[in-house]
């Protein structure tokens, strides 16, 4: 193939600029896996196990088969605006995740060792959904104080409805 200056090539075509696409925002980004997850609601994901107990580099290679970060991973525009993997560090790089938003989404303490794909696109939307605040000069978006005492307390309450009926069962 014979590579041409565009200058030359204008002499003899018409030459128009293709505007480039700005980069997703993160809550395009966002927006975009909870679509993702929604297109097969009813898909058994499974959850990465405990997040919160491993140390920052075993958290960051992470992954599961067939989770929801497969999910997104599996989404070629996700991909195409620089998703690497389905591994949790990639992961919570490209989405600017916080560890309590990661754990959220997709711990196992939160769901068991499965869930379905339109209850995670559900939590992917409360985090994309969140207020958020420019904490830097960066200008990154973080979640407030406030959003992630409710996503804790919104894990925890669902933990304890779990917790107490296993154990009503077992009483009775």
């Amino acid at each position: 193939m014979k590579h041409t200056p565009v200058a030359e090539i204008s002499r003899v075509a018409d030459v128009h600029a293709i505007p480039l696409k700005p980069p997703m925002t993160r809550v395009e980004r966002l927006e975009r896996w909870a679509e993702a997850l929604d297109r097969e609601p009813d898909r058994v994901l499974t959850s990465i196990e405990e997040i919160e107990w491993k140390s920052e580099a075993e958290r960051r290679a992470m992954r599961s088969d067939n989770s929801a970060l497969t999910a997104a991973f599996e989404d070629p525009m996700l991909r195409a605006e620089g998703l690497a993997s389905d591994r949790l560090g990639d992961a919570m790089t490209f989405f600017r995740l916080s560890d309590p938003e990661a754990h959220f989404v997709l711990c196992s303490c939160v769901y068991g060792r499965s869930m379905q794909a339109d209850v995670a696109a559900r939590r992917v939307r409360t985090i994309s959904r969140a207020r958020v605040r420019r904490s830097d000069a960066v200008s990154r978006c973080e979640v407030t104080r406030h959003d992630l005492s409710t996503l804790w307390i919104a894990g925890t309450g669902l933990g304890g409805i779990i917790v107490a009926s296993a154990l009503l069962h077992l009483l009775s």
